[in-house]
């Protein structure tokens, strides 16, 4: 049986989907603005990415040529 945790990416699991390096994922968390997706701040350590956020995060951020 999957946990919750278990259905939860880590930075690593973000970057490497977003196909950028984890300390990426680590700047656009700790700039202010924050500029990438929701995070869950589980401990000091350990930063969590429901998969369904950084869906919408990275929909929000399509450009269409068409409209633009």
């Amino acid at each position: 049986m999957s946990t919750l945790t278990d259905a939860l990416l880590t930075t690593e699991e973000v970057a490497k989907l977003l196909r950028v390096d984890p300390s990426t994922v680590r700047r656009w968390r700790t700039s202010r603005p924050v500029q990438g997706p929701p995070f869950i701040q589980m401990s000091e350590r350990l930063t969590l990415y429901a998969p369904e956020d950084v869906r919408l995060w990275l929909s929000r951020r399509r450009v269409d040529p068409m409209a633009a």
